[in-house]
């Protein structure tokens, strides 16, 4: 237990009893607890293997590397279809949790084989994702834009490819790449100060 992140789970919160809960489960298993993304994260020999989050109707643990677990509960859930590793099982409740101590400890504990073993996610490749044609004619207009937008990180290409997207109008793609153009040529990601 860390005690620089206790104040995290003394907040007054909707979820301060299943989150204390959870804390007490996963710590349970052996894990490091720091504060990471301002959430607690835990890992095992520096490496991430689950945190705890909260929303507005659950609570869940989040398995970095969730798609790889074997879910014989059939309990991991992907928070949206371009999540590729990471999988959460959810709660509503402090008994619930209660009740599934034991198969949260499982999943826990092979999340930590995983990592052992060395398995990584094989993640799509930035070129995989759809390149909106808006975006595709201004870097074919604007050679500076393309070169910086290739030299960013396959992460934030992958956010500014996701983001500009997922607008349904044409107008509003147009309109999203223009407001980031400045930040992409300064080589920064769609959430980069």
């Amino acid at each position: 237990m860390n005690p620089k992140i206790d104040f995290y789970f003394n907040k007054t919160t909707t979820w301060q009893e299943e989150i204390k809960k959870l804390r007490a489960i996963v710590l349970d298993c052996g894990l490091n607890e720091d504060l990471k993304w301002g959430v607690p994260c835990y890992s095992f020999q520096k490496n991430n293997i689950v945190l705890i989050h909260v929303f507005k109707d659950y609570c869940a643990l989040l398995f970095f590397k969730g798609v790889l677990l074997n879910d014989d509960q059939g309990i991991l859930v992907q928070q949206t279809k371009n999540v590729q590793a990471g999988r959460q099982i959810r709660f509503n409740g402090v008994r619930e949790i209660t009740e599934m101590k034991a198969i949260l400890k499982a999943y826990i504990y092979e999340a930590i084989e995983v990592e052992k073993a060395g398995l990584k996610v094989d993640m799509k490749k930035t070129a995989e994702f759809a390149m909106p044609e808006e975006f595709q004619k201004r870097l074919t207009k604007a050679p500076a834009l393309k070169a910086a937008f290739s030299a960013l990180t396959p992460g934030r290409q992958r956010a500014y490819l996701l983001y500009f997207s997922q607008a349904k109008q044409s107008k509003t793609r147009e309109s999203r790449i223009e407001k980031y153009e400045k930040q992409i040529l300064s080589g920064k990601g769609l959430d980069d100060a």
